[in-house]
């Protein structure tokens, strides 16, 4: 299973948001590449980016940042956040990003990410964001009437390397991840998933490793791991188990 530390943007910082709320944001540091590297050096061959900005704004907004992170880290990137066209998911992979994450495009133009899916074989995940069951979009501000294992299903046959599934009401706040609904989510496609959201410690990697036979690929931590209540590299190793 993959451990993936995740560095999240905001205005050139590196930050975590509670419940994807942007006036809820606390910084980390101001130096997203230099946080990258230690990332790199604890042991981490992934690294899961988003552009919050971008998430609101439809487009890159932390560009510099990114670039920054992407020639600074020897590793996999996943970048997520307003990855809305086919220009912009071409621009990112040939700077070197492994793979985009697709949310909003996922709901609201699902043949585009299909297409995309095609076109960049294993490099499309697309972002099942849930608030109480549903999905949400636009950076979580705006919640659908779509269930979330709907939305998971509609992307089965179409070549997306994974699913980000990423519980809201636990996100940035340390209350644990929600293994059952994430194992729930695994079982119901035959798509690999992705944690997200609301890792506190050892314990939740230890869960989810314990169930990665039922598709779950990896697992995204942040403020476990800035508040030092998760050690990197102990949780990559407890996750090759």
């Amino acid at each position: 299973m993959i451990v993936f530390p995740a560095i999240d943007l905001k205005g050139g910082e590196v930050v975590r948001l509670a419940e994807g709320d942007m006036d809820r944001a606390t910084v980390y540091g101001d130096n997203p590449a230099a946080q990258a590297m230690l990332f790199a050096d604890a042991g981490a061959e992934h690294l899961h980016v988003v552009d919050l900005d971008g998430s609101f704004a439809g487009r890159a907004e932390n560009r510099e940042a990114v670039e920054a992170i992407v020639e600074a880290f020897p590793g996999y990137v996943q970048l997520g956040g307003g990855i809305r066209d086919a220009k912009a998911v071409e621009g990112w992979f040939n700077l070197g990003v492994a793979r985009i994450v697709m949310g909003s495009a996922a709901l609201k133009d699902p043949d585009f990410v299909k297409e995309m899916a095609r076109e960049w074989e294993g490099g499309i995940v697309v972002a099942v964001d849930a608030r109480d069951g549903m999905v949400a979009t636009e950076g979580w501000a705006e919640v659908s009437d779509v269930r979330v294992e709907d939305l998971a299903r509609r992307f089965e046959d179409a070549g997306v390397a994974s699913l980000l599934f990423t519980d809201i009401g636990r996100d940035g706040l340390l209350k644990g991840c929600n293994v059952q609904a994430t194992v729930d989510l695994a079982r119901s496609v035959d798509i690999p998933v992705i944690a997200s959201g609301g890792v506190k410690g050892l314990d939740d990697i230890h869960m989810l490793a314990l169930q990665a036979d039922q598709g779950i690929e990896g697992v995204i931590t942040g403020r476990a791991l800035y508040e030092g209540r998760l050690d990197l590299a102990t949780a990559i190793a407890m996750a090759n188990r």
